[in-house]
This record gives structure tokens, C-alpha cells and sequence, in this order.
């Protein structure tokens, strides 16, 4: 298989242990999956390195992020004035 193929599975764990994704990536994983704008190297990546209880919270606070964000922005525009 061609090593520049991008479905190409990642290579095998060669012991050092796979790095922990960290916050700031697990957020992007989430943003990004929200519109739908993710490369599929980076997804498969982010299999590897995402822990799936930390993808569950994430997603749970960006929903709750979006959802209130909503509301207000829809208050704010039909209240009177």
C-alpha cells in the first residue's frame, strides 16, 4: 500500500505509547464535527489519541454551549423594546 494514501490505516504502535489528546484538541474535534468540516487524516488521529469519555463531555458542554447561545441570541432579538 502506498504510504501517502490517505485512507492508509496509521502505522503500528511501536511501544512507546500513544500521546493523550489534550483539551484544546478534543474541543477542536468537537467545533469541527459540529459543521462538519473534519479531514479524515486528522479524524483518524484523533481515534487514536481522543479518549472516548472526554470526546462525550466535550460534546455535551458544545451542546449546551450552542443551545444556550441560541436562546439568548433569540431573546435578545425578540424582545421589546
Amino acid at each position: 500500500m502506498n504510504s501517502s494514501d490517505p485512507h492508509a490505516p496509521p502505522p503500528p504502535d511501536d511501544g512507546t505509547g500513544s500521546r493523550q489528546a489534550g483539551f484544546l484538541q478534543v474541543l477542536c474535534a468537537v467545533f469541527s464535527s459540529f459543521f462538519g468540516v473534519r479531514k479524515r487524516s486528522v479524524g483518524v488521529g484523533d481515534i487514536v489519541s481522543i479518549k472516548p469519555l472526554h470526546l462525550n463531555v466535550a460534546g455535551l458542554l458544545g451542546a449546551a454551549f450552542l443551545v444556550t447561545t441560541l436562546v439568548l441570541l433569540v431573546n435578545y432579538i425578540t424582545r421589546k423594546g
